[in-house]
């Protein structure tokens, strides 16, 4: 995913996202140790996904913060 289609999603598709990478990378170790996997650099590719979207999580964290002190 690219960080622009990221920040377009709402909370909650965010979460999901992170949810379903999460899934997806849990999958890809166990493919992987079972000698299933055939594109390994796929594993790279979901850990940097799934670093974009908790990044964005804490962003949107951090921008609520500043927003609840300054009110």
């Amino acid at each position: 995913m690219k960080p622009a289609e990221i920040r377009e999603l709402s909370d909650e598709a965010l979460a999901e996202k992170l949810k379903e990478a999460r899934a997806e990378l849990f999958n890809l170790r166990f493919q992987m140790a079972t000698s299933q996997l055939d594109n390994t650099a796929r594993v790279k590719t979901v850990k940097k996904d799934i670093a974009r979207l908790l990044t964005e999580q804490r962003a949107r964290q951090i921008a609520a913060e500043k927003s609840a002190v300054t009110e």
